[in-house]
């Protein structure tokens, strides 16, 4: 077992409502063993509203290849999302300190999400996914 979280970036797949599947590249850090993602467009990103209202979602390692099906769990206590945005800055503050920073302000801080397998709408063993091929 890989976690996606020694990855420098993963690709979520978020299902329209007329079946359509779209992909967008999103960073992921892990707080202590489970994975967390956020949108760096804060709560007008399409990915992140339509994971709002259940949409199915799936991470693969990168377009095209193998992918496993997940749940986004929204995160709202201040004290791990204060955790996350460090998480943030020790994984790609050296390499990208300007979008880390936009990661980290308030908008997308909002955005914290928490990534586990999918068994139905519950997490499952979360941060954990089976390797994805690179």
């Amino acid at each position: 077992m890989d976690t996606v979280v020694g990855r420098a970036e993963i690709v979520l797949w978020v299902r329209h409502a007329d079946g359509r599947w779209s992909g967008r590249a999103v960073w992921v850090v892990g707080v202590d063993g489970k994975a967390y993602v956020r949108s760096a467009f804060g709560r007008r990103s399409a990915w992140y509203r339509r994971v709002l209202r259940g949409a199915e979602t799936e991470v693969g390692a990168e377009a095209g290849g193998a992918r496993v099906s997940v749940a986004l769990e929204a995160v709202d206590d201040p004290e791990l999302v204060r955790r996350v945005s460090g998480a943030y800055r020790a994984k790609y503050g050296l390499s990208w300190p300007g979008p880390v920073e936009s990661m980290n302000g308030p908008g997308a801080a909002a955005t914290t999400m928490r990534l586990g397998l999918s068994t139905g709408q519950a997490l499952a063993d979360p941060g954990q996914v089976p390797e994805l091929s690179a």
